[in-house]
């Protein structure tokens, strides 16, 4: 699941590099707003992503930090 997400966000990034270098290029209005939007798109889905990942991260990491701390009275 990991590489997966891992992969999706090498993909949006790469999208993104190519819509910037495409903006830098001559384009009618209408190609302009839709790579804009398309770029808008890319980022917001990376975004996403990144985030849910990242909460993930934070609640595993959580998870194993009280799956390691002792009971209290428990016998050691």
């Amino acid at each position: 699941m990991i590489d997966e997400k891992i992969a999706r966000l090498r993909t949006y990034q790469k999208n993104i590099e190519r819509y910037v270098r495409l903006l830098q290029t001559t384009l009618t209005e209408v190609e302009r707003q839709y790579i804009e939007r398309r770029l808008t798109e890319e980022q917001s889905a990376m975004a996403l992503l990144s985030a849910s990942s990242l909460q993930m991260a934070i609640e595993a990491k959580i998870a194993n930090q009280a799956n390691r701390q002792p009971t209290p009275n428990a016998p050691e």
